[in-house]
């Protein structure tokens, strides 16, 4: 029996960790992994780095930092994991560096870069560089997947467990708030966006992640798919 794969997830809310895990069950089937968040932090005030996309920048500095200032030079956490999955949701693409009280380097200068939607890429891929930057890199270091669900992660819960939502079949990827189209579902169906019921309704994300991830749904999903199988190719047991 193979040992479990260790995945090291860094993301911008506890809440996500939920999400991503739910659709890695999916993806993993049968092989088993370990996922342990690294960051935010488990603590109420999320630790030192703090949450959101700000507490990811600072964990993305920090890990560059300890290789030298290339993520795929920190030794101990690619010792420690198999897989580091990084998560951003798409609409930090239309952020300020001065939302978080950051002073960012030339090399970080990249935000704004939100494009029109649909593409729901032309925003992600332009995002996509900056998180690479953020990791002192130039690509995606091996081992590593990112995990960009446009306009957020709501985007992938409203898809799973409300698929019959007319929004589904709309540019869902484009929706600016897709968590308010929870409270329009029957009121016995409703969930917010707490721990509680996420976990709650982890088990409908996995079973509903192969319908999620179609081109036509969430193509965000399915890079995060094609990109977690492709990094485990060949992965010694």
């Amino acid at each position: 029996m193979s040992s479990p794969v260790r995945v090291a997830l860094v993301a911008e809310g506890p809440t996500d960790g939920i999400v991503i895990e739910a659709a890695l069950n999916a993806i993993f089937g049968e092989t088993p992994f370990i996922l342990t968040q690294l960051q935010p932090e488990g603590s109420l005030a999320f630790g030192a780095l703090g949450g959101g996309w700000c507490g990811v920048y600072r964990w993305c500095k920090q890990s560059a930092a300890r290789g030298g200032g290339r993520l795929s030079d920190d030794e101990i956490l690619f010792l420690t994991y198999d897989l580091l999955c990084l998560h951003l949701d798409a609409d930090v693409s239309g952020k300020h560096y001065s939302d978080c009280s950051i002073n960012p380097g030339l090399e970080d200068e990249k935000l704004p870069c939100e494009r029109p939607c649909p593409p729901a890429s032309a925003s992600s891929d332009k995002l996509r560089e900056v998180l690479v930057s953020w990791c002192g890199e130039t690509t995606i270091p091996d081992r590593t997947v990112v995990c960009m669900p446009s306009k957020n992660m709501e985007t992938w819960v409203l898809a799973a467990v409300f698929p019959e939502d007319q929004a589904v079949g709309e540019e869902i990827e484009c929706l600016l708030d897709p968590e308010a189209r929870f409270s329009q579902q029957p009121k016995r169906m409703r969930i917010k966006k707490s721990q509680v019921d996420y976990r709650n309704r982890a088990p409908v994300i996995t079973s509903a992640w192969s319908r999620v991830a179609q081109v036509d749904t969430c193509g965000e999903a399915v890079r995060f798919d094609v990109d977690v199988r492709a990094a485990m190719i060949g992965r010694t047991p």
